[in-house]
């Protein structure tokens, strides 16, 4: 029989672990990378870049962190350093092709999932053809049975605010970078930027925050840097409100039984019903422990939604050190305002009459992940299917495979408290495909499936749905992908310590 052929487009964490998946199905994978190095958006960050996610959650089931690694929240240096530990120790980087860009790939062939039974199965395929132009440049078009994107969300296609005609950037007389680029500068020639020079950070998340931070250490209340922000976020202080780990308030059983859950049947949802007071209880005692912690109401930076809601959005961020006491001393200067626009010599806040002078306006505001996954595709009617619009959920069935795109797995697009963990068991899932031990049901059972999802993350993010965040109900998607798979979701030993102990990704190590 021929060999199969399975492309990987991305070599971040969810490429590598696809990787190293297939391998272990038999399978010799190619992996187009763009870049010269593995990991993503790990491959190039800001100098203070540090893991958001405990580093017990975000390590591969079968290979821990290094004991020389001893920080619960490591560098970028130690991620990056941990992903080439990795690649090498499972023969990853023979597969991958570095400086390797998909311009575009295109399906040729019968277009359904219907009576798929593996990739090397007895149902007649098609083929992806995958146009690549390498370093040279030179334009190759590859063919592959089955293709598993795994491009990320946060990176290549920023997300830039529109501004009415005269208002925009063209007006400014400085600079205007987004933090894309700021974060692929070399350190030094980073800090050269910002030296001496009046920045704005325009955005109020992770990069935006560290951005800030390296910005007041450079240039201290002789040049503060302004922070522009629409809406108060929870950030975090520590991960143990109150002395207690973060992971057993949101990261075990009873805590997702207090969520109504999609696909539940009546019990669940009756049950979720009446222990909603104590979700309230619960996402109460972690706001009160930030609160104390943190002065929030002093700046007028209490957040309107509560802390549950942004945790089930993937809108947490933990908060630098030092960062309130710079806004005390004046060296970073939070404002927020719906909407600023641009002047000669800097930005108009809107609500303030004075003018931000600026020299420098460096946008945190995000990347469009789903324009740049749509733009993959050469077929528009395929990129319709991926991204209806700039604000809809990409319609995944278990967040991997769409019901209408054969022979094509999407992995690390939504997003989770450990996106390397979850990323993981989805790969393990991909390959099961491939296997033909999963069974697809029928594309309208999948989107029903899907439906659900999508109601839940309505309810759950509001009108962040479309991060597709799992956050808050890990485990019960996992127990999805682990009863696809012919696995016991019941991963604890004993019912107490399943119903109560934190989950990770060790618990997955095994079948």
């Amino acid at each position: 029989m021929d060999q199969k052929q399975v492309v990987i487009i991305g070599a971040g964490i969810s490429g590598l672990v696809a990787c190293k998946y297939c391998i272990s199905k038999g399978l010799n994978p190619i992996v187009f990378e763009s870049q010269a190095d593995i990991g993503g958006v790990w491959g190039k960050t800001i100098r203070t870049t540090r893991l958001q996610t405990f580093r017990g959650l975000y390590q591969f089931a079968d290979f821990p962190w290094p004991s020389t690694v001893a920080h619960d929240f490591p560098t970028q240096h130690q991620v990056l350093n941990y992903l080439r530990s990795y690649a090498t120790h499972f023969d990853l980087f023979k597969h991958i092709r570095f400086g390797c860009h998909v311009k575009g790939i295109e399906y040729h062939g019968p277009s359904s999932w219907s009576n798929w039974n593996g990739i090397c199965g007895t149902i007649p395929l098609g083929k992806w053809k995958v146009t690549v132009e390498d370093s040279q440049p030179s334009t190759k078009v590859h063919e592959a049975d089955f293709v598993i994107l795994c491009v990320g969300r946060f990176k290549d296609v920023p997300n830039t605010p529109e501004f009415a005609p005269g208002t925009g950037p063209e007006v400014f007389r400085g600079k205007v970078i987004h933090s894309m680029e700021y974060s692929a500068m070399d350190h030094d020639k980073a800090e050269e930027l910002v030296k001496g020079k009046r920045v704005v950070v325009v955005g109020f998340q992770k990069q935006g925050l560290d951005i800030a931070m390296e910005c007041s250490s450079v240039n201290g209340t002789e040049y503060p840097c302004t922070v522009v922000y629409r809406n108060d976020r929870w950030k975090l202080p520590d991960f143990s409100p109150w002395g207690i780990p973060l992971q057993y308030l949101y990261l075990n059983r009873f805590s997702e039984l207090m969520v109504h859950k999609p696909g539940e049947g009546f019990l669940l949802s009756l049950l979720a019903t009446i222990l909603s007071p104590l979700r309230w209880g619960i996402s109460k005692l972690v706001e009160t422990h930030i609160k104390t912690k943190l002065p929030l109401a002093k700046f007028n930076m209490v957040p309107e939604r509560s802390f549950a809601k942004d945790m089930r959005s993937c809108l947490l961020a933990a908060l630098p050190e030092d960062f309130f006491n710079r806004v005390e001393r004046g060296s970073i200067l939070p404002k927020k305002s719906p909407s600023f626009t641009f002047y000669n010599d800097g930005i108009m806040i809107d609500g303030e009459n004075k003018p931000v002078q600026a020299d420098i306006v460096i946008l945190a505001t995000g990347f469009r992940g789903a324009q740049k996954l749509k733009s993959i595709f050469t077929s528009k009617d395929i990129g319709e299917l991926i991204a209806a619009s700039p604000d809809s959920r990409v319609p995944l069935y278990r967040e991997c495979i769409h019901p209408r795109i054969t022979q094509l797995a999407i992995i690390g697009f939504s997003e989770s408290f450990s996106n390397l963990f979850t990323s993981e068991i989805r790969c393990r899932w991909v390959v099961e495909l491939l296997d033909g031990k999963v069974k697809v049901p029928s594309i309208i059972e999948m989107e029903k499936d899907i439906a659900n999802w999508d109601d839940y993350m309505k309810r759950s993010s509001g009108s962040y749905h479309q991060r597709s965040c799992l956050t808050g109900l890990d485990i019960w998607y996992n127990d999805q992908l682990c009863k696809d798979m012919g696995w016991n979701p019941r991963r604890k030993n004993g019912f107490w310590a399943d119903l109560f102990q934190p989950y990770g990704p060790m618990d997955y190590a095994n079948p």
